[in-house]
């Protein structure tokens, strides 16, 4: 097994990278590498593009550049049917920004997003793209071809944050924009009233969805360990206060864990997958999510 595909899935060594559409791909070959080691050892990008070989195929259908990766015989399929709509919503608002380690959270998350892009483009799946902060500032719906997976690239390479959030009604226009029952993927840091978040999530599962939320932090947005006095500005707002870490950091901690926990607890009750990432989380974290929640919905 290659390690030089695996350090992609680092963001640290992502983030050394300029081209989206590069990180995503190397994300998603270095995600499959990994798969070799894994439960799901044998799967791969092209597995809803080709079948093994079967004795009476014909020769010239073998595709001979899996051949030359997997040393195993495979027949391109010719089926266009697509399997699932999902629809990725990454949060560009301006929380999204801060960074104390190698990436902004939005630069993480759009690198996450351009990557289940890819995977799912490949797996023959239709996928979206949403980018919001008070309202939805971009809307593709799904679709299924090589050439829209370019579409969905620019726009996430063009993403940048603003000043302010509101996420509850943009998910709730969503939810009720979509008419075909897919896989909601939410990409955000949640700093938002999380009773008016998590009834936006519900909204989707009332309508049929199958809903996955990846939660982005920053480590110190979870760790606090700052140190001497420090003068903290919020994002979206502007306000600042200057203060003494030390003195606020276990009242800090507390509240940050119960925040975690509101959302851990009630996205587990309403059957949503809710994932806790952090800026130095490698993406097969997250891949491997996404996997096994398509494995589950066939």
């Amino acid at each position: 097994m290659s390690t030089d595909y695996e350090k992609y899935l680092k963001p640290e060594i992502i983030a050394k990278l300029s081209n989206l559409e590069i990180k995503a791909r190397l994300v998603v070959e270095g995600f499959i590498t990994g798969l070799h080691k894994s439960p799901y050892h044998g799967f791969s990008v092209e597995f809803a593009e080709h079948r093994q070989y079967m004795p009476g195929d014909e020769i010239r259908s073998i595709d001979w550049k899996v051949y030359g990766r997997t040393s195993r015989y495979y027949v391109k399929r010719y089926e266009e049917e697509t399997n699932l709509k999902a629809y990725v919503i990454l949060d560009t608002s301006g929380s999204m920004g801060f960074t104390s380690a190698a990436m902004t959270k939005l630069e993480y998350g759009a690198c996450l997003a351009a990557s289940l892009s890819y995977l799912m483009i490949h797996q023959r799946d239709a996928v979206g793209l949403t980018l919001f902060d008070t309202k939805i500032t971009k809307f593709l719906p799904p679709r299924s071809t090589l050439s829209y997976l370019k579409t969905i690239q620019e726009s996430l390479a063009h993403s940048h944050t603003s000043d302010e959030t509101e996420i509850s009604p943009v998910l709730h226009e969503i939810a009720e924009r979509i008419k075909r029952r897919g896989l909601i993927i939410l990409i955000s840091d949640l700093f938002d009233d999380p009773e008016k978040v998590l009834t936006g999530l519900k909204h989707f599962r009332h309508r049929g969805h199958e809903v996955i939320v990846f939660q982005i932090l920053d480590p110190q947005e979870r760790e606090f360990a700052y140190s001497g006095d420090v003068i903290f500005e919020d994002m979206e707002t502007k306000e600042r206060i200057q203060t003494q870490p030390w003195h606020i950091r276990s009242n800090y901690r507390e509240q940050m864990r119960l925040f975690l926990d509101r959302y851990r607890k009630e996205c587990r009750e309403n059957n949503i997958d809710h994932v806790l990432l952090d800026t130095r989380t490698p993406y097969d974290t997250a891949l491997l999510e996404y996997l096994t929640k398509r494995k589950k919905m066939g």
